[in-house]
């Protein structure tokens, strides 16, 4: 029996993007068929709905309360919903973002000037402390220069080879060729910000159901997972 999962969701609690809250976001997925769904709500200043001149343990807070209600709401209706979040480095300049897995509210928590890391220190900390990372759509902006695209392969876990909130164009097939190139395990989000969108799923699919968050991180790390859409160019 095939589980589908989708990788990268948000919700309008915690990103200024969003507009479907977490609980209307978890029974849409439900209704597109998906066993569970990893919410990636983002976490830099700017593109959350927290107000940034609180202290950092009501940021985080915050933050998280958006995960407590879609798993609440995945609890009820039976999506199971794991943490994670969209990260982006202050001192980038080129919109690029990381989708973190694996590590929890102590962890940001007790690293209070994670939002003035550099993409290398902050990749370092993930890694440290037993996280996942995987480039979000890597190439959306490469029309603006070289720049705009992937980073250090050796930064990163994985890469988001399919986004389908960016469908079009070169972009996801830069980036499946990227990480075919650089040998990095390969997945598949929604990108979802409203319910309406996309109309149809789009994920990684497990053989086995995933007790926890790092079931999906080992069945990524191992290439244990098909794409959905299953061919993608």
């Amino acid at each position: 029996m095939p589980y589908l999962y989708d990788t990268h969701l948000h919700s309008s609690e915690a990103s200024v993007c969003g507009s479907s809250t977490a609980a209307e976001q978890i029974r849409a997925s439900k209704d597109r068929g998906y066993t569970g769904v990893i919410l990636t709500d983002h976490l830099v200043k700017g593109y959350t709905n927290c107000d940034d001149s609180l202290p950092w343990k009501e940021q985080v807070r915050f933050f998280v309360s958006a995960y407590e209600k879609a798993k609440k709401e995945g609890d009820a209706c039976g999506v199971d919903v794991f943490f994670g979040w969209e990260f982006a480095a202050r001192d980038d300049q080129n919109g690029l973002d990381f989708l973190t897995y694996g590590l929890d509210e102590e962890f940001l928590l007790r690293n209070s000037n994670l939002l003035d890391l550099t993409i290398k220190e902050y990749c370092d900390l993930v890694h440290k402390h037993g996280g996942y990372i995987a480039q979000a759509h890597p190439f959306r902006d490469i029309a603006k220069g070289p720049e705009w695209g992937a980073v250090n392969p050796h930064l990163l876990d994985g890469v988001e080879v399919f986004n389908a909130g960016k469908a079009h164009g070169n972009i996801n097939r830069l980036a499946y060729e990227f990480a075919a190139f650089h040998n990095l395990p390969m997945q598949a989000g929604s990108d979802s910000h409203h319910v309406k969108y996309p109309h149809s799923p789009c994920g990684i699919i497990l053989d086995k159901k995933a007790d926890s968050i790092f079931d999906i991180i080992e069945a990524l790390k191992y290439r244990r997972n098909q794409l959905l859409p299953a061919h993608i160019y």
